[in-house]
């Protein structure tokens, strides 16, 4: 069988500061999935969130990116792509809906 080229490309994005390098053409919520601890942000009761839907009803995924607030799962990955999670933070602080 053989693969594309589209499936051996790879981007690099910034993940909380931290550079990492994803195949191009995922979602930001895919490249977070694959990613420890693979969570976006806390909940105001101080548990880890994740996106949930995949189609961008929950709103679970919310992320900032390049300093804007978006969902993760509607957005894909592309190269030097910043992406900040409230992942860790206090409750309470999340990343409010877009």
């Amino acid at each position: 069988m053989k693969r594309s080229a589209s499936h051996t490309q790879t981007v690099q994005i910034v993940v909380n500061g931290i550079p990492r390098q994803v195949p191009a053409g995922i979602s930001v919520a895919a490249a977070l999935a694959q990613q420890p601890p693979g969570t976006t942000r806390t909940s105001v009761a101080g548990e880890p969130r994740a996106p949930l839907c995949g189609m961008g009803v929950c709103h679970e995924c919310r992320v900032r990116i390049q300093g804007r607030i978006r969902l993760a799962c509607q957005t894909v990955c592309a190269e030097g792509m910043a992406i900040d999670t409230d992942a860790g933070t206090a409750p309470g602080i999340a990343t409010p809906c877009p």
